[in-house]
């Protein structure tokens, strides 16, 4: 360890109780994205955001968009012409807190309470996602510039303020700040640990896409007991087309839904098993006991590497209470598609249109709604950045972490790719847990702690790249 390094480290310990009030002080703030009542508050965590990146040695600003504000900060190293120039990412936006009277204490006055599996706990919501990850980052950056003058690489950092309700302002920003913000690679924290002792790299993530589907057959609702048997029912009509999307074995039938999935290597299903994952708990904790899925597929593969096709909701006729003997004229059903790098968004949402097409009865129509996607991103974790964090990481926790998927979607990173031709590394220490967008919301303090010297190291790492 480096003299400057082991003053980094000492500065963060003896700074943790502040460090904790800064992180309560930016939870206060009810930074609720997607309901204008909150659109004040989204305006002053921006300039928490912006006042505290300045504090640290940054040149920041609060950037105005169409929807909420930006906050962008340069800082330039020394080492800046020899080492990476990075951008880190994170956003102050949070999910709304309802309901709220399944909270503890309430969601927007930060707690450090007991906890029976990870001692204590910081509460309250955006403490993980992603105030108390973000908040990582910018405390390594403040106790490198206390205790050495200077960060050992060159930093942007963008902090958003609409992740949590679609990101509609981000592209529109790369477009017109693409200069300004294309670096060598990004830093975002916005993922986890694999357990609460263990890092972890996030080496790949399922991209998106989604179609809504309403299959209309009679121009009208028609009366069961005049129709019935003679007219086609588009419930009927619906469920027939749902249940065919799968074989007995969970295997998706649209067709060349398979064509660019790529099998796992040999070398990254032997680390995967070696993790020892534990189906029967995760399962069971959602009150389940059966893997479904793909027959012959292991659970992380399933939900990290596997494409899927899920039913989200169905709707058509007469819900209410009581009976209505009712042949609807319409049904419909939404769905998302969980895909995996290579395959294309546009060609699966195309491939399910065929499915439907080629099955639908004489008399009846479909008609597709809300169609939108995003790619899946992987990463090569033989680059030196990955290699870099992997032992800095490794340095701190005392094991090495682990590379790993994710089974759900973070769009930004494949904008980053899409957009400003950047990779990403993917470091974070949330735990699944955590109960994100929920009630009762939480951060392990050893998570905030640690998280803050992991990336303190991992500076020290990418600047010695």
């Amino acid at each position: 360890m480096s003299e400057k390094l082991d003053s980094v480290l000492e500065t963060l310990k003896q700074d943790q109780e502040a460090s904790q009030e800064r992180l309560f002080e930016i939870i206060r703030i009810p930074s609720i994205s997607t309901d204008p009542a909150y659109d004040g508050a989204c305006n002053q965590a921006a300039e928490w955001c912006a006042n505290t990146l300045t504090e640290i040695g940054f040149e920041a600003s609060v950037r105005p968009t169409t929807g909420k504000p930006m906050v962008v900060g340069h800082y330039r190293s020394s080492n800046g012409s020899s080492g990476p120039n990075v951008l880190f990412y994170g956003h102050y936006d949070v999910q709304p807190a309802d309901p709220l009277d399944e909270w503890d204490t309430p969601p927007f006055e930060p707690q450090l309470k007991d906890h029976p599996d990870y001692g204590s706990v910081i509460t309250g919501r955006g403490a993980s996602d992603d105030k108390g990850q973000f908040m990582t980052f910018l405390e390594a950056c403040r106790a490198w510039h206390s205790a050495s003058g200077e960060l050992p690489v060159s930093v942007t950092v963008l902090i958003e303020g609409e992740e949590e309700s679609g990101s509609p302002s981000i592209a529109p920003f790369f477009e017109a700040n693409r200069e300004e913000l294309t670096k060598d690679f990004a830093l975002v924290c916005d993922t986890g640990q694999w357990d609460a002792d263990t890092p972890a790299i996030t080496t790949m993530l399922r991209g998106l896409c989604s179609s809504e589907v309403v299959i209309t057959g009679p121009s009208r609702d028609l009366h069961s007991g005049m129709y019935g048997g003679a007219a086609h029912n588009p419930i009927r009509v619906l469920a027939r087309l749902l249940g065919d999307l799968h074989d007995d074995d969970g295997a998706v039938q649209i067709p060349g839904f398979y064509d660019d999935v790529h099998q796992l290597s040999t070398e990254q299903r032997e680390q995967w098993n070696a993790l020892a994952f534990d189906t029967e708990r995760f399962l069971g904790q959602v009150g389940l006991e059966t893997l479904a899925g793909e027959t012959g597929h292991g659970t992380l593969e399933q939900v990290w590497s596997r494409p899927t096709a899920e039913i989200n909701g169905i709707i058509g006729g007469y819900t209410g209470p009581g009976t209505k003997t009712v042949i609807p004229s319409k049904a419909s059903a939404k769905l998302t598609f969980r895909i995996v790098p290579d395959q294309d968004p546009d060609k699966v949402v195309a491939g399910f249109k065929e499915f439907v097409m080629s099955r639908l009865p004489d008399d009846c129509t479909a008609e597709f709604l809300g169609e939108r996607g995003s790619a899946a991103v992987g990463f090569d974790v033989s680059g030196p950045a990955f290699q870099a964090a992997a032992a800095a990481l490794e340095d701190e926790w005392g094991k090495q972490p682990v590379f790993m998927g994710c089974g759900g979607s973070i769009p930004i990173v494949e904008s980053f790719k899409s957009q400003l031709c950047m990779d990403s590394l993917l470091v974070g220490f949330a735990l699944d847990d955590n109960q994100v967008h929920s009630p009762n919301e939480k951060y392990n303090l050893t998570s905030y702690q640690k998280g803050a010297r992991s990336w303190a190291r991992i500076l020290e790492k990418l600047g010695s790249m």
